[in-house]
């Protein structure tokens, strides 16, 4: 199952930490908060990604077409005939595979969603955002999916209201209200899995995917939500982004779940 991150959006609420980088592309423990997402699916199973692409798209395909240049130490030979030594390193290697898909500057992100369609064969696709972090079992969400049988399902999380909120009755969920002006109940995560059909019938290149789409979903009885009590954590300002930072110094990062730490990471790639 391929898993889709929306990382095209300008970032304007944390423009000023830095300025030269897309915001999933700040670091978080000198690793892209990006990265820290990326790995987290991987570390449960789920290492192809298709990355949505818009604001400065180049510095993605620098990152990761450099990447074991930048993660390793290197000698390098100037001159005539310049050869790149690479050493061994500390890090463990990785083995995703990655499709850089440049969707657009302005594009909103359901027609960011509808522009990638061509890379994704399954019948259906985990999504998420490339600004959040969260210990969320994948496995639980994807069984929570294919138990109620819906074209979509959302993680529902508990923290300060100004991004989408769900209005449910059990499972189901019947307002999708983005933004909404006060909030008191659950939010949407960001960590969703999607039936291709979802595409299909709810995405136009024009339209927003959490006000348009998802809403319709909801409306229709075809979205449901997974409850998340634990860790989440989003990097819009210059004090979440302070918050992680933080977190990842005193060893104690909340989206490294204990389980998670088990997985062997493969041994090449």
């Amino acid at each position: 199952m391929k898993v889709v991150l929306l990382c095209g959006g300008l970032g304007t609420r944390i423009r000023e930490r830095d300025e030269l980088l897309p915001k999933p592309l700040i670091p978080v423990g000198g690793r892209p908060i990006v990265w820290h997402i990326m790995d987290s699916f991987a570390r449960q199973g789920f290492r192809r990604f298709v990355l949505c692409l818009g604001y400065k798209h180049e510095a993605f395909v620098d990152y990761f077409l450099n990447y074991r240049y930048r993660s390793r130490d290197l000698t390098v030979q100037l001159g005539r005939r310049r050869r790149v030594q690479v050493h061994p390193g500390s890090q463990p290697p990785v083995n995703w595979r990655v499709t850089l898909a440049n969707t657009g500057l302005h594009t909103p992100t359901g027609g960011r969603l509808r522009r990638v369609a061509k890379y994704l064969r399954g019948e259906s696709f985990l999504l998420t955002y490339g600004d959040g972090l969260a210990n969320v079992d994948l496995h639980e969400l994807i069984d929570h999916h294919r138990t109620h049988g819906k074209l979509a399902t959302v993680t529902a999380v508990h923290p300060a209201g100004r991004f989408g909120e769900i209005d449910m009755d059990g499972p189901m969920v019947h307002r999708f209200a983005e933004k909404p002006q006060t909030s008191g109940g659950y939010i949407n995560g960001g960590f969703m899995i999607l039936q291709r059909e979802f595409i299909e019938r709810y995405l136009e290149d024009d339209c927003v995917l959490e006000s348009d789409a998802l809403a319709q979903c909801a409306r229709d009885g075809e979205l449901t939500a997974h409850c998340h009590d634990g860790f989440w954590q989003c990097m819009d300002t210059p004090r979440e982004h302070a918050i992680l930072e933080d977190l990842w110094a005193t060893g104690d990062a909340p989206w490294l779940m204990p389980e998670v730490r088990r997985v062997a990471l493969p041994k090449k790639g």
